[in-house]
């Protein structure tokens, strides 16, 4: 019994000897590997802040500068963790664990595949110069002023100040008109005189009267004018000039303008733009053969 319990404590000492020698042996490459970690975590940091300034000098959208600054430190720091780990020959554990995390994350993907299709959405919107927050555009029978792109939505302020939200999946996949991208917006005005009206004193008159309210009009053949049709009651007409604007805003208020004025001119000129009209012809006149049947008529 007694020599039995001798060999028992001898293997255990000998078993904590062989740890020994081998965290003695593998003291420097342990010491290496820490050193490794800690420097691929400051490289981190230091390539973190420097790709948030590089990427927000590019993107207006903070979310999105700071989710791809940390992406590049995640990378860093998980290649100085698969190098120490080879540094301690614990590589094949390191590539069971990614085989593992790779099936987890194909099974969260699928989980989560609209969500993830919007991140990626929206970070590619916040890369196209052709929209930027602060642009007026239309889109999925929406305008309005780019408000917000961030890692989910697309947020849209109308001109009644009401929010619109909208999956970036549905921005991206759908056509976008962005009025911002030019300088210049086409007012088109249609409005009707009266079939007495001098038809050239009326198309100078509304060229004339156009020029003069807008200064980015030069002069009033810089104004279309077109008769269109016999109306119902008028002779009608398009009216189309352009002006420096950017959004649907400024060209609602030049809009109101032109109708102002052009309604200012016409009653100066006495010009009528008349109301729609429709007359009513009876070809069978009626008649009563009996006056006391009129009175009883009258009184009813």
């Amino acid at each position: 019994m007694e020599s039995t319990l001798t060999e028992a404590f001898d293997a255990i000492i000998s078993k904590l000897e062989s740890w020994l020698t081998t965290i003695i042996e593998y003291l420097p490459n342990f010491a290496l590997a820490i050193f490794v970690l800690i420097t691929a975590y400051f490289v981190a940091k230091y390539v973190n802040n420097i790709t948030y300034k590089l990427v927000s000098k590019r993107v207006q959208q903070e979310s999105v500068a700071q989710i791809i600054s940390r992406i590049s430190a995640v990378v860093l720091v998980i290649v100085g963790l698969y190098i120490s780990l080879g540094i301690l020959n614990l590589s094949k554990t390191l590539t069971s664990l990614l085989a593992t995390a790779g099936v987890a994350g194909l099974a969260i993907g699928l989980a989560l595949q609209n969500t993830l299709s919007n991140t990626v959405a929206g970070i590619v919107l916040s890369f196209r110069k052709k929209i930027q927050i602060g642009n007026w555009v239309e889109t999925n029978g929406f305008s309005g002023e780019v408000i917000d792109i961030n890692l989910k939505e697309f947020v849209l302020k109308e001109a009644d100040n009401n929010i619109v939200i909208m999956p970036n999946k549905m921005i991206l996949e759908n056509p976008l008109k962005n009025y911002s991208l030019t300088t210049k917006m086409r007012v088109a005005i249609e409005c009707g005189v009266g079939y007495e009206s001098d038809l050239e004193q009326v198309k100078a008159l509304t060229k004339e009267t156009i020029a003069n309210a807008f200064d980015q009009v030069e002069s009033p053949e810089d104004v279309e004018f077109y008769f269109t049709e016999f109306g119902d009651s008028s002779i009608n007409y398009l009216c189309r000039f352009w002006i420096d604007a950017e959004s649907m805003l400024e060209k609602l208020r030049a809009k109101t303008t032109a109708i102002i004025e052009i309604k200012k001119a016409y009653d100066k000129a006495e010009i009528n733009i008349p109301f729609p009209i429709r007359t009513l012809q009876f070809d069978n006149k009626l008649a009563f053969e009996n006056p006391e049947s009129l009175k009883e008529f009258s009184n009813n």
